[in-house]
């Protein structure tokens, strides 16, 4: 479960209810039971759950949604709509224990409702993102990334969480490789093969041969030729303003941009209610819909479903994956399981 103060609880509680997933996984949810009751109510849904206190007593065959009651928000903590420390707690302590049940293989993958980022920085010093506080609990500095998936298209980015003013400086050939290489690789887990990756340019009409900016001649431009010479599908840089156009239409599979809203935008506009971020880097998927806690609707039982449902789909899917492919007894990969999209 995710901050409580928005629409997190509301959403966790119609996946709950809802018969589509119970026969392709077997959920294991961390929470307040009362926080989960809040959200059933305002959602007009009733649950059907087993309910015990911790992880360590999950039963071996699971029959019915499993909810690990960890007693940690009490409601009368929850102010509707405002980001608070008592909610961020909540939330990085759902998000801590199941990310610890995936990293011991009780678990395939893991999936959460939305998180109010200053509530979490509130609850967890030096929380700059997901990845950030992944890797914290994990213990590992393996090369992550989040990629925005809408269908069959996906959008990877080389700079992430840092003010629009560094991105310039923080762009470089060997980052732009790293990106462009844990897309390949993720996407070639999902089932591209070979992924076809547009490359998007920092400047306006890509630099306009260097009347806007020398980004894409310096750095990009040599970066897609290496990796072009490393086998990669990859071309580019083209104008941000039209190459998710072409994308759309199905000229790429992928677009890598250059920072956040650069690609944010586009996938967005495309598809909000169905988009989904994906963490990938670790070795099993981590997942979340792409919009946010959307406080302005909080307690009026009228969220969409539509993202949370395709993040949770796609983590199954992935789960079940990389599940099998441990059976086969084939070597793990550290980014996303394999999945057909």
């Amino acid at each position: 479960m995710g901050d409580p103060a928005g629409i997190s609880p509301e959403l966790a509680a119609k996946l709950i209810a809802s018969d589509e997933f119970r026969s392709r996984a077997d959920l294991l949810v961390f929470g307040d039971l009362r926080i989960l009751e809040g959200g059933a109510k305002v959602a007009g849904v009733t649950m059907d759950v087993e309910v015990v206190a911790s992880e360590d007593v999950v039963p071996d065959h699971i029959s019915r949604p499993v909810f690990i009651d960890l007693k940690n928000l009490s409601p009368d903590q929850v102010v509707p709509a405002t980001a608070t420390l008592e909610g961020g707690l909540f939330a990085t302590e759902n998000f801590r224990r199941a990310l610890l049940l995936a990293q011991s293989g009780r678990a395939d993958g893991v999936f959460f409702t939305p998180f109010n980022k200053k509530a979490m920085r509130l609850a967890y010093d030096g929380y700059d993102d997901e990845i950030r506080f992944v890797r914290d609990v994990l213990k590992t500095s393996v090369d992550a990334s989040e990629f925005n998936v809408l269908g069959k298209l996906w959008n990877a980015r080389v700079t992430s969480h840092i003010p629009l003013s560094q991105v310039a400086s923080a762009i470089s050939e060997p980052s732009i490789l790293r990106s462009l290489t844990l897309a390949d690789q993720c996407m070639r887990a999902a089932g591209f093969n070979p992924p076809r990756i547009a490359v998007a340019g920092l400047n306006p009409h890509a630099g306009d041969g260097g009347n806007f900016g020398s980004e894409e001649i310096d750095v990009i431009e040599p970066a897609v030729r290496q990796a072009v010479a490393k086998g990669f599908t990859v071309d580019g840089p083209f104008p941000s303003d039209t190459v998710f156009l072409r994308a759309k239409s199905g000229d790429f599979d992928a677009v890598l941009t250059m920072y956040h809203d650069q690609g944010q935008i586009a996938m967005k506009l495309m598809g909000f209610d169905r988009g989904v971020t994906l963490i990938g880097g670790f070795p099993f998927p981590i997942c979340t819909p792409a919009h946010g806690t959307a406080y302005e609707i909080a307690g009026r039982g009228i969220a969409n479903l539509g993202a949370s449902r395709e993040a949770l789909s796609l983590a199954i899917r992935m789960g079940s994956e990389g599940r099998a492919r441990r059976a086969r007894g084939e070597a793990g990969t550290n980014f996303a399981a394999a999945v057909n999209p």
